[in-house]
């Protein structure tokens, strides 16, 4: 069959389609390419190989599954994969990588929710204000017109970043027009380019010892997992905030509800370990803990941003220009 627009799938589930792949996201794709009607979410039927066999790029999304050599059997001129979320290591596999195709990850895009998120939640935290209006409910009343308290608010406060990872780069950026002190534990980062990015490099340690809030920006690996623990907890001052919008594991969930119980320290909590905790565990309960459900990561019309990007990429890929956005081997597992 011969054509001279590159032949497309969509490889996700029901549900990513459905709020990523829209009816104009698809007529924005088929201008420069051949999509195909089907939509993968599973490489091991008939039908499904069929399109595989076709497709030489895969548009993925959440809960594509893993490309792995037996997929990769039946899919022999795929040559690229653009995905339209963040990480791709839920289904880009060393058989990829070894074939030689391309990648590319809206893990840009998807870092701008996270960040407005994060900095939301910096500026709320030493504002103190989710307490404050949970204590007003409870009072009826007003304790006084003014706090003489210095650890309240956000003027000339430390602000703690753990990696200077895609999100916590755009973090960075985003504090910058506040009158706040930023370190950064990064140790693929130097002084200067810390410096640059508007932060001061530290030690991990000296992050925690240092700030007001640390943001947790670190992806899960195994050097990573248990990053935070009892130590650097221990070190950071009382009434301190921790948030974490990367991975759970990265911080060491028994040490933390320890530390939280006891009324000493405050947390955001975006990401759990496990990730949604037993319905029985303490921090449901606790007041000085705000548990989100994974939310900061793109929703609702953030969305649209991480089509646009993949449109972008599946665009600039089928007119031979490669993608914008890649994903080389050696850095795909910093995308978690």
């Amino acid at each position: 069959m011969s054509h001279t627009r590159p032949v497309v799938a969509l490889a996700m589930s029901q549900e990513a389609a459905d709020a990523v792949v829209k009816p104009a996201v698809r007529r924005r794709l088929e201008e420069s390419v051949l999509l195909r009607p089907r939509l993968l979410t599973e490489f091991t039927s008939a039908a499904a190989r069929e399109t595989l066999a076709e497709a030489e790029l895969l548009l993925t999304g959440w809960g594509c599954p893993p490309l792995d050599e037996a997929a990769l059997a039946h899919a022999p001129r795929l040559r690229a994969v653009a995905h339209t979320a963040g990480s791709v290591r839920g289904h880009v596999t060393e058989a990829c990588w070894a074939r030689g195709i391309e990648v590319s990850s809206a893990a840009a895009a998807n870092a701008v929710p996270v960040a407005e998120y994060t900095l939301a939640m910096i500026l709320l935290a030493n504002k103190r204000v989710l307490e404050a209006a949970r204590d007003y409910r409870r009072r009826r009343d007003r304790a006084g017109l003014v706090s003489s308290d210095g650890t309240l608010g956000n003027h000339r406060r430390t602000v703690g970043i753990l990696s200077a990872s895609l999100v916590g780069r755009r973090v960075m950026e985003l504090l910058a027009p506040h009158e706040l002190r930023v370190l950064l534990y990064d140790p693929y980062v130097t002084a200067a380019g810390a410096a640059e990015l508007g932060a001061v490099k530290a030690e991990l340690t000296e992050v925690f010892a240092a700030s007001d809030v640390v943001s947790v920006h670190t992806p899960l690996l195994p050097a990573t997992r248990g990053l935070v623990g009892r130590p650097q907890l221990a070190a950071l001052r009382d009434s301190a905030t921790l948030i974490n919008t990367a991975r759970g594991a990265v911080v060491d969930q028994e040490a933390l509800t320890a530390e939280l119980l006891s009324g000493r320290l405050r947390a955001v909590l975006d990401v759990t370990e496990p990730e949604v905790l037993p319905a029985g565990h303490p921090l449901w309960e606790c007041e000085n803990v705000l548990l989100t459900p994974h939310l900061a990561g793109s929703q609702g019309n953030e969305l649209d941003r991480l089509a646009e990007l993949a449109v972008a990429e599946v665009r600039r890929w089928a007119a031979g220009e490669g993608f914008a956005c890649p994903v080389p081997p050696g850095r795909r597992e910093l995308l978690a």
